[in-house]
């Protein structure tokens, strides 16, 4: 699919629901290109980890993987990424909770979220605490992540 096409079959709602620690039950999500489809998309880039957290959820439902390994520190960017929503077997993505979000310092942060997912027809849950630096360029990439129980 090119580019175009891949714009053009955007969703209107983000997917990734505007997820905030704080966020009420029921809240309406943002706009796509509002939210997260400006740094897919757009070219802009997250001012923070918790809004590169939300961007890669995002592109994770979206299958966009070139924005997943841009946005992944090549030290541990997996070679084998597979991002693809319409692969046999591949997740489909529920929804995003963001449990918090923390600023270590000024090129280091921690967010918690939980994902949920369905797969082969039963549902899911990823808890992970996930690490993020900034690099010389200005840019968050994610890290790494350590999975949670519950």
């Amino acid at each position: 699919m090119t580019a175009e096409l891949k714009r053009a079959a955007r969703p209107l709602d983000c997917p990734c629901g505007g997820a905030a620690p704080n966020l009420k039950s029921g809240a309406k999500a943002p706009r796509f290109a509002d939210c997260c489809g400006r740094f897919i998309d757009g070219g802009a880039l997250p001012a923070t980890a918790f809004e590169l957290m939300r961007s890669r959820y995002t592109a994770y439902v979206l299958g966009e993987a070139d924005y997943l390994r841009a946005t992944w520190a090549a030290e541990t960017c997996p070679a084998d990424l597979d991002a693809d929503p319409d692969a046999p077997g591949a997740p489909r993505w529920l929804g995003l909770a963001i449990k918090r979000h923390e600023a270590i310092d000024a090129t280091h942060a921690l967010v918690e979220f939980v994902a949920r997912y369905k797969s082969g027809g039963r549902a899911y849950r990823l808890h992970e605490l996930s690490r993020f630096t900034r690099g010389d360029d200005g840019r968050w990439r994610y890290v790494d992540g350590d999975i949670l129980e519950g």
